[in-house]
């Protein structure tokens, strides 16, 4: 078995075993990456607490030689009317980025005794994967200001534009330490794919 064929059914049995919808979900990987090699890939499940009921958000993220695929599926919204027979409902949408069009992959890690670490060593204790290409921005301002401790002048806003079109998070006190490890490895495998296509681009 080579390695994308063992990657892919690897991926495949973490749906199946994640119980939500996994043969939904499983279709809907197959047809996003369609005959493309996987090289890496990343679940994650967030559960939402509305009330009195619990609604689960799940995220494949799949990486092939050439594109960030993603496939976000949700339970019905609390609240939502059901159609047809009455039955519940999920709502299931894909994304397909190119890896030259992503233009930033951010990798935030929480280290639990940063004074005590050693190479090698697994304290960290939560992940933020972020990723950009340009389809949000979120701007932040504040009051400009001056280095006259006196000045009372209008000195206008300040601020910063940034791209963050996927925030993914993983702590080992909510989904483990192999998750947060799991999510890590896929960030570093996005960095350097990502990395590698704009090196392409800029020839």
């Amino acid at each position: 078995m080579t390695s994308s064929s063992t990657q892919a059914a690897a991926l495949y049995e973490e749906i199946a075993a994640s119980g939500y919808f996994p043969a939904l979900i499983a279709d809907a990987v197959a047809e996003g990456v369609d005959e493309e090699e996987i090289r890496a890939y990343c679940l994650h499940l967030e559960p939402t607490f509305t009330h009195d009921e619990i609604h689960r958000h799940l995220t494949v993220l799949v990486l092939t030689p050439s594109r960030l695929v993603l496939v976000h599926t949700d339970e019905a919204p609390a609240g939502q009317e059901p159609v047809g027979d009455g039955r519940p409902q999920a709502i299931l949408s894909t994304e397909s980025i190119s890896l030259s069009g992503i233009t930033a992959v951010g990798l935030t890690t929480v280290v639990a005794d940063p004074a005590a670490w050693r190479p090698g060593h697994r304290g960290i204790a939560e992940v933020w994967l972020n990723v950009g290409w340009g389809t949000m921005r979120r701007i932040e301002l504040e009051p400009a200001g001056c280095d006259d401790p006196q000045c009372n002048a209008d000195h206008g806003f300040t601020g910063t534009v940034s791209t963050d079109d996927l925030t993914v998070r993983a702590s080992v006190a909510a989904d483990g330490a192999a998750q947060v490890e799991r999510l890590s490895s896929f960030a570093r495998a996005l960095q350097r794919a990502t990395g590698a296509a704009g090196r392409t681009r800029g020839r």
